[in-house]
């Protein structure tokens, strides 16, 4: 009967033991991120590895996802999957002491799993100007480049300021982004891209629904945009799409005037450093009379 009690209770000791191992190690916190500039930098988005190249952080970048192309040096970088699907592994290998990227659906989770390493990240919102513009200086704030990214602020201000005196005094165009066609994708109030419609003269057809809502062509024919923007160029045959001769299309009044603007160019749809490059382009599609050239980085004007 001794004996029996003996085991119990150390069985008991022997549980206590392991649930206050447990404890402490659930309690363990977590490694802290080094202190300092960071020195080695992975982007998961072409808007953060823009800021980090505009603030003169380009040569602590260690990794990027697939789609940062620009600049164009960057896709020598190692890639590390797309911005909804990182591979935590291939972040790792790399060593880097901050990850950043756009915020979005999956940049609260891999953020989680980064901190709980040690890792620092940021992932900024980049949905106006204004949260561009803090993404800038967050990114230099960073990586000790505090000064330039003010400068490089500073720089993107005159080039939108260059544009919006452009078209001033110019009629406001009524315009329709389209994203995707298949279903038909719109830029929606809220967006970034409704804030860039606004500062190249032009009014947003599109007053409710999201930032990003999806409509019918009925719906296009009723809004009746005086301009529609193609920004869905990377889908299969999407200038066709958007023909005369094209099914329902071919109602809409704006597409018979041929006042329908392909872009493909990044910088108008890409919410980064370049939005004063990317504002003249889209000013030039809605106002087409109205002469705007940018001067070469450095001096912010127009002429």
């Amino acid at each position: 009967m001794q004996q029996r009690r003996h085991r119990g209770t150390a069985r008991i000791a022997a549980l206590a033991l392991l649930l206050v191992a447990l404890l402490a190690a659930c309690s363990k916190p977590k490694p802290s991120p080094r202190s300092g500039p960071a020195m080695r930098v992975v982007s998961l988005s072409p808007s953060t590895t823009e800021a980090m190249f505009a603030v003169g952080a380009g040569p602590a970048m260690v990794g990027r996802s697939r789609y940062c192309d620009f600049p164009p040096e960057v896709t020598e970088l190692p890639q590390v999957g797309g911005y909804v699907d990182p591979s935590f592994e291939a972040i790792l290998a790399l060593r880097p002491d901050l990850v950043v990227g756009a915020r979005g659906p999956a940049g609260s989770a891999i953020a989680e799993k980064l901190e709980a390493r040690g890792i620092a990240t940021y992932f900024p919102e980049t949905e106006s100007f204004a949260a561009i513009d803090a993404m800038i200086l967050g990114a230099g704030e960073r990586t000790g480049h505090a000064a330039e990214a003010k400068a490089a602020v500073a720089e993107i201000h005159a080039r939108i300021a260059a544009v919006e005196r452009a078209v001033s005094a110019s009629p406001r165009t009524r315009v329709l982004v389209v994203f995707g066609l298949e279903p038909l994708s719109v830029a929606g109030p809220a967006s970034f891209s409704d804030e860039m419609i606004r500062r190249a003269g032009g009014t947003n057809v599109i007053a409710e629904g999201g930032a990003y809502p999806t409509i019918g062509v009925e719906r296009v024919l009723a809004l009746d945009p005086d301009v529609i923007v193609n920004a869905a160029m990377m889908e299969e045959r999407a200038s066709e799409r958007l023909r005369k001769d094209a099914p329902g299309w071919a109602r809409v009044r704006a597409v018979q005037a041929d006042r329908v603007a392909s872009i493909t160019d990044e910088s108008v749809l890409r919410p980064g450093p370049r939005i004063g490059e990317g504002l003249a382009t889209l000013a030039r599609a809605l106002h087409p009379e109205v002469k705007i050239e940018l001067t070469a980085r450095g001096d912010g004007g127009a002429r």
